[in-house]
C-alpha cells in the first residue's frame, strides 16, 4: 500500500484577463490553492481550490491555514486512510478538502480521469457588454468562437437587468440558448417580479435569484417564473439536492466539483439529481485549469448540456505547461493527458507555498 510521501501547497493570486462581474462584486483575480501530492511510488496528483466568498463560507486565508494542517496530518499516512479522514471533515471546508482529495484521485489514476478517445465538451460563453452596439459585437464574436449557450449576469437592478436581458434576446435572435444568473443578488420581491416578467423565448433557465439559505424564496420564485429555475449556491450535497426536489424549487441543479469533495461523489450526485426528476448542470466559472479539466472529464460521461467549467478561459495566463485546449466553443480532452504545473508561471502569481515530507521521504533525501 502506498503512503503519501510529500505534499506541496501553492497559494496563488491569479489575474484575470478582464474583471468578472458578479452580483456581489467584481472579481479581478482568483484566490487559488493547489495541492501537489506525491506518494511513495513516485506518482503525482494535483488538486485545486479557488475560494470565492459567496460560493463557500471558506476564506482564502482560512482555507490556506487549514490546508497546511490537513497536509501535515496526511503526510506519511496511507492514501486510502488519508482520503477517508479528509472526507470526514468535508462539511466545514468542502473546497479545501476537495483540493487534497482530488489530488489523491489523480495520483491513483481515477477512472473518471481516463479517456479512450478525444472528446469535446461544449462550454458556455459569458455576455458582459452593456450598449446595443457592444452587445452585437460581443455576441457575434462568441458565436463565431463556437459558443451555443450564453450566460447573462443579473441581480444588480431588476428593472435595468430586465431591459438588458430583452436587448440581449433580440440580439441573439435564437442563435444560442441563454442562461440568466442572479448569483443571489435579488431580494424576494425583485426576484419574483423579474422571474414573472421574463419572455421565455430562447431562455434555458434562471439561476439562483436569492440568498443560498433562503429556501422559501427559492420556492416562491420558482412558482411564478416563466422559465425553469436552477439552484447553484444553495447546493452543497445530497441533502440540498433532495430538498430542492421536495420543495419543487428547481428543475435544474448546478454542481461544482469543489463543493462535493471527490470525483466519485460528484458523479454520484449528478445521477441522484437525475433520479429525482431534475437535470444536472456542471461547472465552475471561478476555477483554474485543474478544476475545469476535472469537471470536463466528468461532464463528458454524465452531462448533456453546456458545461460551465470556463473559469480557465478567464485567466490572464495559464498555470499549466499544456493547458486544456479550447476550440469550437468546447474544451478538448485528450487521452493520456496529465496536467503539469508551469513552475515559472506559479512563481509569477505565488503568494505563499508550503511543503511537507514524510519521515521516510526525508530519510531518502
Amino acid at each position: 500500500m502506498s503512503e503519501i510521501a510529500e505534499i506541496r501547497l501553492h497559494r496563488l493570486e491569479v489575474p484575470l484577463r478582464t474583471p468578472y462581474k458578479l452580483a456581489f462584486g467584481l472579481v479581478r483575480h482568483f484566490d487559488t490553492l493547489i495541492a501537489e501530492v506525491t506518494d511513495s511510488r513516485g506518482r503525482v496528483g494535483l488538486g485545486e481550490a479557488t475560494v470565492l466568498t459567496g460560493y463557500t463560507d471558506e476564506t482564502p486565508q482560512g482555507s490556506w491555514k487549514l490546508m497546511q494542517r490537513l497536509a501535515r496530518e496526511s503526510t506519511g499516512t496511507g492514501v486510502e486512510d488519508a482520503r477517508s479522514k479528509l472526507l470526514a471533515g468535508i462539511e466545514g471546508a468542502p473546497f479545501t478538502v476537495t483540493a487534497l482529495v482530488t489530488a489523491l484521485e489523480m495520483l491513483e489514476g481515477a477512472p473518471a480521469l481516463s479517456l479512450a478517445a478525444p472528446v469535446q465538451v461544449p462550454l458556455l460563453g459569458l455576455v458582459n457588454a452593456e450598449s446595443p452596439a457592444e452587445l452585437e459585437a460581443e455576441i457575434d464574436a462568441l458565436l463565431e468562437r463556437g459558443f451555443r449557450t450564453l450566460k447573462v449576469k443579473v441581480g444588480f437592478d431588476a428593472e435595468a437587468d430586465a431591459r438588458r436581458l430583452r436587448l440581449i434576446q433580440r440580439t441573439v435572435r435564437g442563435r444560442a440558448a441563454i442562461r440568466v444568473d442572479a448569483n443571489q443578488g435579488f431580494g424576494l420581491e425583485d426576484a419574483k417580479r423579474f422571474a414573472a416578467g421574463m419572455d421565455p423565448e430562447g431562455i434555458e433557465l434562471f439561476e439562483q435569484p436569492c440568498r443560498a439559505g433562503d429556501w422559501d424564496a427559492a420556492s416562491a420564485v420558482a412558482a411564478v417564473s416563466t422559465v425553469p429555475m436552477m439552484l447553484d449556491e444553495s447546493i452543497f450535497g445530497i441533502e440540498d439536492i433532495e430538498r430542492a426536489a421536495e420543495l419543487r424549487a428547481a428543475r435544474f441543479i448546478k454542481l461544482k466539483l469543489m463543493k462535493l469533495g471527490s470525483l466519485e461523489r460528484l458523479a454520484a450526485a449528478i445521477e441522484h439529481i437525475r433520479a429525482l426528476g431534475m437535470e444536472p448542470v456542471l461547472g465552475n466559472g471561478v476555477a483554474c485549469e485543474i478544476g475545469c479539466w476535472m469537471e470536463a472529464m466528468v461532464a463528458h460521461t454524465h452531462i448533456r448540456n453546456a458545461g460551465e467549467m470556463n473559469g480557465y478561459l478567464k485567466q490572464a495566463e495559464p498555470l499549466l505547461v499544456h493547458p486544456p485546449a479550447f476550440s469550437g466553443g468546447a474544451i478538448r480532452l485528450e487521452p493520456g493527458y496529465r496536467p503539469e504545473l508551469d513552475r515559472a508561471a506559479l512563481r509569477r502569481v505565488a503568494r505563499d507555498c508550503a511543503e511537507f515530507r514524510s519521515s521516510s521521504a526525508l530519510a531518502r533525501a
